[in-house]
Parts: C-alpha cells; structure tokens; sequence
C-alpha cells in the first residue's frame, strides 16, 4: 500500500501543478514564461510541481480586495429568482392540469352512467 501511495501522490501533485499552470492566467506567473514552467513540470515532476506551487504563481488571500469576484456566474437554484418563479408556474400548470382532468373524469362518468341505463350519451 505505501509503495503505492509513493507513486500515486506524486503523480497526483504533477497533475494538479500541470493544470494549475496551462490555466493561470499569464499576467498571474512569476519568474519565467509559462511554457516553461510547464515543461519544467513535465520533465521533473515533484520538483517542478512544488517549485510552481510555490514560485510560480502569485498567490493572494480569499478575501484580497484585488481579487477579482464573479458577478454573472452560477447561482445556486434556491438563490436564482428565476428558477423559483419558474417552480411556482410549474405547480400553477399542475393544478391546472389536475383540474382539467377531474372535469373529464366527472363527463366520463357520466357518460358511462348513461350508457350503463340504456340512454344514448348526451352531445354525440
């Protein structure tokens, strides 16, 4: 099992340090160009990945105020007021819908009672 967590972790930190790198944005690396960081990481793994994770990138704290915050983006659905207008007009058609047909019901109940007494069904 330990042997194979001495190949599995630093596989993992090169993946993550690879993706992490081709994703920042350029103004974001420090020191060299991305492309080399890059390659640096492919061809020394845990030491390219460490060195980017930590020289390669400017880091700020969650809360910096130079970050910048996503204004447009996903919303959570009991967040978004669309989403929720559009449950109540969901449930406004089902009731609707359930109406319509309790009425069929009660006429084809009513037909079929006639039918069951011999008379020739109303409006046909």
């Amino acid at each position: 099992m330990l042997r194979v967590l001495m190949f599995l972790v630093p596989l993992a930190l090169s993946v993550y340090a690879f993706i992490d790198c081709i994703s920042t944005r350029d103004e974001d690396v420090r020191h060299i160009p991305k492309p080399l960081w890059a390659i640096l990481v492919l061809l020394f793994p845990l030491v390219g990945s460490l060195s980017w994770l930590i020289a390669g990138k400017k880091r700020q704290p969650a809360g910096a105020p130079g970050r910048p915050r996503s204004r447009g983006g996903w919303v959570a659905p009991d967040d978004n007021p669309d989403f929720l207008k559009s449950l109540g007009e969901e449930k406004d058609g089902r009731a609707d819908r359930a109406k319509d047909g309790e009425k069929r019901r009660e006429t084809d109940r009513e037909r079929d009672g006639e039918k069951d007494r011999g008379e020739e069904p109303k409006g046909e």
